[in-house]
């Protein structure tokens, strides 16, 4: 009698065993509900927005001289731009102990990289009859110019590395269009979020 009962006992617990681990079994390797998709943790790809800034030759006209009238302030020899058909220089340049007034015409050409390359149509110095080279020259050593800007003698340019511009807001600036007979002068204009106080999550 207590054999039998001893021995139902023993199988009955054995079954609870085999149950407990099939259960435990069919929990772990069961396939799992598939729920509402988690957002993404992923970093955008860029930390900057871009916008495309239209403005008139008037415009750009009066930056460019307020801009020159600080950089210049206390120098010198100063010199403005006009930008009528085309890109004019107009200022003074130092020769023989006296100044000579300097008139320089440029076509504006933007480059790939946003950056813009004043080349030389014509220039005068005074009633002196130098060669343009000589007298892009006399510009490179008595006009000051800001570190972005390289005047090319050899090349008879100018290259203005807009897009190495240092600006107190870390944005960056790149030309995208100037047409001066059309008036249509287009800019890009590159907003860092950090500028902004805009932390971007880190992955």
């Amino acid at each position: 009698m207590n054999k039998g009962r001893y021995k139902k006992l023993f199988y009955g617990l054995l079954l609870f065993n085999v149950l407990v681990v099939l259960v435990i079994i069919s929990l772990v390797f069961w396939p799992a509900a598939e729920g509402p998709p988690r957002p993404s943790q992923e970093r955008p790809a860029v930390e900057s927005s871009e916008f495309t800034i239209r403005t008139t030759k008037q415009n750009l006209n009066e930056l460019v001289n307020g801009y020159l009238d600080q950089a210049l302030k206390g120098s010198r020899h100063q010199y403005h731009i006009s930008l009528e058909e085309d890109v004019h220089l107009i200022g003074e340049l130092p020769v023989f102990s006296t100044t000579v007034p300097l008139s320089v015409h440029f076509e504006p050409i933007v480059q790939d990289n946003g950056d813009l390359v004043l080349k030389l149509t014509s220039i005068s110095l005074g009633l002196l009859e130098l060669p343009n080279q000589r007298i892009m020259g006399y510009m490179d050593d008595h006009l000051p110019m800001p570190s972005w800007v390289t005047v090319r003698p050899k090349q008879e340019e100018i290259y203005i590395a807009v897009t190495e511009m240092n600006l107190r807001s870390n944005f960056q600036v790149e030309v995208e269009h100037i047409d001066l007979e059309a008036n249509h002068l287009s800019f890009k204009l590159h907003v860092p979020y950090r500028s902004l106080g805009i932390d971007m999550m880190e992955p």
